[in-house]
């Protein structure tokens, strides 16, 4: 009977522990770095709790090589492990995905996934005077969670915008929990904003305008003219070197 009582404790144990296993991400840190040319560079970051009969196997994985997301997404049996800025008309390019190292704790461990990507179009940009830009964030372009009535920021979840040094903020909604506005009630001088507190993004906007330097202008100004122009200053080149051979020879041989 001890036996008996000893071997359906050990079941008990071993079937617990097997309930345990288990992965579980706790918080999502994501923030998109707008650039000058409408793209973006999107970082996330995703904090998960490993259970102490799952350690093992997150550290087979991370040493393992060429795991995908999506291997990721199965091992860790999560919906919420994705991409939460995508343009679904382009790809995203230099896309690198980092499992962190574990540190343990009493009953498991914490670590550390983070996610590095471009991604194109991210803005809508116009010409608004001279050498001065407007730049509107493209909404279309968010993928966190959907609701009945549009997307919205989950728990947990904290979604930031950083703008180009020296540009400023001309419209927004919602607000950003961070900063606060000025005493004026603008965000002026600010280039960096959060959201964590479970918005709305159904009606999301966001736009800012930034101003070309006089030798950034200059510089793109003939840029422009060598990529171009360039075929028509190569065809030109040819059509000379073709008249001075054709020149040579009715001098010479004629």
């Amino acid at each position: 009977m001890r036996v008996g009582y000893l071997v359906m404790g050990l079941f008990l144990l071993v079937l617990l522990g097997n309930v345990k296993a288990y992965y579980n991400i706790t918080f999502v840190n994501t923030t998109v770095v707008l650039n000058s040319n409408t793209s973006a560079h999107v970082v996330e970051t995703f904090d998960v709790y490993v259970s102490n009969s799952s350690v093992s196997q997150y550290t087979k994985n991370r040493n393992a090589i060429g795991l995908t997301l999506n291997d990721w997404q199965k091992t860790l049996y999560a919906t919420n492990l994705v991409q939460n800025i995508i343009n679904y008309k382009r790809s995203t390019y230099d896309f690198t995905f980092l499992p962190g190292p574990l540190i343990l704790e009493p009953y498991g461990g914490q670590a550390i996934l983070t996610m590095s990507y471009y991604v194109n179009n991210v803005t809508d940009m116009k010409n608004i005077a001279p050498r001065e830009f407007e730049y509107t964030f493209n909404n279309s372009v968010l993928n966190f969670e959907y609701t009945i009535n549009g997307q919205a920021l989950p728990p947990n979840y904290r979604f930031n915008i950083i703008i180009p040094a020296g540009s400023e903020l001309v419209k927004v909604y919602p607000l950003p929990d961070s900063p606060a506005p000025s005493f004026l009630g603008d965000y002026k001088n600010f280039t960096s904003f959060s959201w964590y507190s479970q918005e709305p993004l159904s009606q999301f906007s966001f736009s800012f305008t930034s101003k070309e330097s006089l030798q950034s202008e200059v510089t793109g100004y003939f840029s422009n003219i060598y990529y171009h122009d360039y075929n028509t200053i190569y065809l030109l080149l040819l059509l000379g070197i073709a008249l001075a051979i054709v020149y040579t020879y009715i001098k010479f041989w004629r």
